[in-house]
């Protein structure tokens, strides 16, 4: 727990694999099942003569995610080269940018306990991967076939001050790069990496103290864990009298710990220059446009428009919102007579529960098949009970709603002598209660109501089930 006195500052980088069909560089193909070493070549591999040369395909995307986060972005910007020495980085360098980025400003808003805050965004860069070291008993391989892949670096401003801010804009970046289509999001195959860098200071001071960076960061739960140890570690060291080193670590999520792994590098480390192979990247006017014009509806402006067209809460609008295709289904089966409520009620419970985690797409039956078989629960012609049972049908033999109700045979019993009969039999059944309703327990009804459901399986009309039941007990 960080005492009063102090407030820690957290700022993320997060890397976002470009969903392009080659490298960003060469022609090689990118692919994340592939043989380790097979999709390779003398560019990518960075030897001696082999010349890069541009994807457009990810100046594109990473211009579309600019623009949707509220940068602008550089009409003109330019590559450059960083320096290190590490085992899956053959060239030496890593191909960048640096002092002219491809996007700058803008900003995400997320919500938080006390409220909306929007989180500025520094920067937006493209940059290639290198490859991937794998560890094992006997040793490390290192496998190169990641070298290349086109990244687009999203820098925040150092703007959040607690580890479940850093989750919650992480998450919704997520959902904004999968709904845009630039990322597929897979964290456990590294396709969206982040590291976080994060300081503490006094309240009331403007400067920042020494920052360490925890690397690549998996999981929205790894982002939140990782930082709260690492501000607990800093604070036990303030608080003792010591001083915190700046450096670079390593989260292990088994043992909940940070582990150091190198001194903190700086800009000049890295020996930044002007990549010489590569012209500046000059984006045109009418691309910009093109891209605007193609831009999708946004979840947070979905969000907004479902709440106010269907009158959803915020919960609720977060749901259907968040995923595509839920929102394509939930307006399909609002378009087709269902009330939203009602459609709401079936998606948070029955739908979403047989999906088990797949998409809605998958789903067996239509939005109109299942408006149909909501309009017969709506009519009282079955009840619910009735109605998932027909919608258990439908998903297994691939029917309509109506032919599930003749198949099954689950009419909802109406007015008549057998539910009358029902209905006395149910509460001779049970005298004491009765005299208790009488007596003024009156959450016995439902009790009532419960009885000769069963009794009925299911079937009995609720609205002239009510109507029965208040004549025989009142």
């Amino acid at each position: 727990m960080m005492s009063d006195t102090r407030e820690c500052i957290i700022g993320l980088e997060v890397h976002a694999q470009l969903m392009t069909r080659s490298k960003i560089f060469c022609g090689c193909e990118v692919a994340s099942d592939a043989e380790p070493n097979t999709l390779t070549c003398p560019v990518c591999l960075g030897l001696p003569g082999a010349l890069p040369v541009l994807n457009r395909r990810a100046v594109e995307l990473t211009a579309r995610l600019g623009l949707a986060l509220g940068c602008r972005v550089n009409t003109r910007s330019v590559m450059a080269r960083k320096h290190y020495a590490y085992p899956d980085l053959p060239k030496g360098y890593q191909i960048t940018q640096y002092a002219q980025p491809l996007c700058e400003g803008g900003g995400l808003t997320i919500t938080t306990s006390t409220g909306e805050r929007r989180i500025g965004i520094a920067r937006i860069h493209i940059e290639d991967d290198a490859g991937k070291s794998v560890h094992g008993e006997n040793g490390s391989l290192i496998d190169l076939n990641r070298c290349g892949v086109p990244l687009a670096e999203i820098v925040t401003e150092p703007a959040l001050r607690h580890p479940a801010e850093a989750r919650a804009w992480l998450r919704e970046l997520h959902l904004l790069l999968v709904r845009l289509g630039i990322c597929d999001g897979n964290m456990e195959l590294g396709s969206l990496r982040c590291d976080v860098n994060v300081s503490l200071r006094l309240r009331g001071e403007s400067t920042l103290g020494p920052k360490t960076e925890i690397k690549n960061l998996n999981s929205f739960r790894n982002v939140e864990r990782a930082l709260e140890r690492e501000i607990a570690r800093q604070e036990g060291i303030l608080k003792s009298g010591g001083c915190v080193v700046s450096e670079t670590l390593l989260w292990d999520a088994a043992a909940g710990e940070v582990l150091p792994l190198r001194s903190k590098e700086g800009s000049h480390d890295y020996r930044y220059f002007p990549e010489p192979d590569l012209p500046p990247i000059v984006v045109e006017e009418m691309l910009l446009q093109r891209l605007v014009k193609e831009m999708p509806e946004l979840p947070a402006a979905c969000r907004n428009r479902l709440r106010s067209e269907y009158d959803l809460d915020k919960q609720a609008a977060r749901l259907i919102a968040d995923d595509a295709g839920l929102t394509v289904y939930f307006e399909t089966l609002c378009a087709a007579g269902v009330e939203p409520t009602r459609a709401l009620r079936w998606l948070r419970g029955e739908i979403l529960h047989r999906l088990g985690g797949c998409e809605i797409t998958t789903f067996g039956v239509s939005p109109t098949a299942l408006a149909e078989l909501l309009e017969l629960e709506a009519t009282e012609r079955i009840t619910t009970t009735s109605a998932v049972r027909i919608l258990d049908w439908m998903l297994t033999e691939g029917g309509c709603a109506g032919d599930g109700l003749r198949a099954l045979d689950l009419e909802s019993i109406a007015a008549g002598a057998h539910l009358d009969e029902l209905v006395q039999r149910t509460l001779a059944d049970h005298p004491h209660k009765v005299e208790r309703y009488r007596s003024g327990e009156r959450r016995l009804f439902g009790f009532f109501m419960g009885c000769v459901m069963t009794a009925s399986s299911g079937r009995a009309n609720p609205t002239e089930l009510r109507r029965l039941l208040a004549i025989h007990l009142d």
